[in-house]
């Protein structure tokens, strides 16, 4: 080449968008999504004494399907009442609706019939009081929690994370059409394993927070005020954690992993309450998810090989 002649300036770079199916599929949030089936699952399996016959697995997968879409309606849902504030976090500004890439009347449309789809199965196939407790569950997630609690209470993860405890009172309706205290213990340690979940997670994105302008923990009491109570919450999950044992859902082998993985929690609450730095505020957040899942998974296999 002539090096007197201008070089081709370079293609400008086109940004990639993803596909229509892949911006509604993100907006169910699928990670959650599927923690929340996997502890529906639970409460169904447990429900069901013994090895389960084909109608009962048939009855778990339609009931699964269900909460999946209805779940995910709740999800899509919140991204689209959240969308300004997703758009001033580094955690939820590639949200489709936070970018802009989907419109509010077609978000608000495929949440209504992922919402639809999901209750008329429930309803028709599983039970109606299944379709009625997770309508229920859809209602204190998408609306109570989202629109009212989220932007008025730094309390508002431990009110409305009665939504987020009901996947395993979900399978149980499922499978026997009544609500257990099995299902309510099940419940409980749901219930308050999420306070200390989040609100690891929020100390360590409480810039994130502070600019979205949501009132959480951290935000409004503080860094020490929020450890403090992470600490004090996995204290407290302890003994709901031992609740199955005690109630003889479970044996042994559940009791080792929930009284194993409590200690861990608890320890790295103590720890995070004690020197805190963002590194393990982070390492709090993720074991609090190897918590709830394996512990379950211990639940799971206790019910089957003991």
């Amino acid at each position: 080449m002539n090096p007197s002649t201008p070089s081709a300036a370079p293609a400008p770079v086109t940004p990639h968008v993803p596909s229509k199916f892949a911006q509604f599929y993100a907006l169910t949030k699928p990670r959650v999504v599927q923690l929340i089936v996997f502890c529906a699952l639970i409460g169904m399996v447990l429900a069901v004494p013994g090895v389960p016959t084909w109608p009962d697995v048939r009855l778990a997968l339609i009931a699964c399907a269900g909460i999946w879409l209805v779940a995910g309606a709740a999800a899509a849902f919140n991204c689209l009442v959240e969308q300004q504030i997703d758009a001033r976090m580094r955690r939820t500004a590639w949200r489709p609706t936070a970018k802009g890439e989907l419109s509010n009347p077609l978000t608000l449309t495929f949440s209504a019939a992922l919402c639809a789809l999901g209750s008329w199965i429930l309803y028709v196939w599983v039970n109606p009081l299944t379709m009625w407790l997770t309508f229920a569950t859809f209602i204190g997630y998408a609306v109570v929690y989202t629109v009212i609690l989220k932007p008025m209470t730094p309390q508002n993860i431990v009110i409305g994370g009665a939504s987020g405890a009901m996947p395993p009172v979900l399978g149980w309706a499922a499978m026997t059409g009544s609500v257990g205290p099995e299902a309510l213990i099940l419940f409980l340690i749901i219930f308050l394993w999420t306070p200390p979940h989040f609100w690891a997670l929020a100390l360590y994105r409480v810039e994130d927070y502070r600019k979205s302008g949501l009132p959480m923990l951290p935000v409004t009491h503080g860094n020490e005020f929020t450890r403090l109570q992470v600490f004090l919450y996995t204290l407290v999950l302890f003994p709901a954690c031992l609740m199955p044992f005690i109630f003889k859902m479970s044996g042994w082998l559940y009791l080792v992993a929930a009284v194993a993985l409590s200690i861990g929690f608890s320890w790295y609450g103590f720890r995070l309450w004690r020197n805190y730095s963002d590194a393990l505020a982070r390492k709090t957040f993720r074991f609090s998810l190897i918590h709830l899942s394996v512990l379950f998974a211990a639940l799971l296999l206790d019910h089957y090989l003991v």
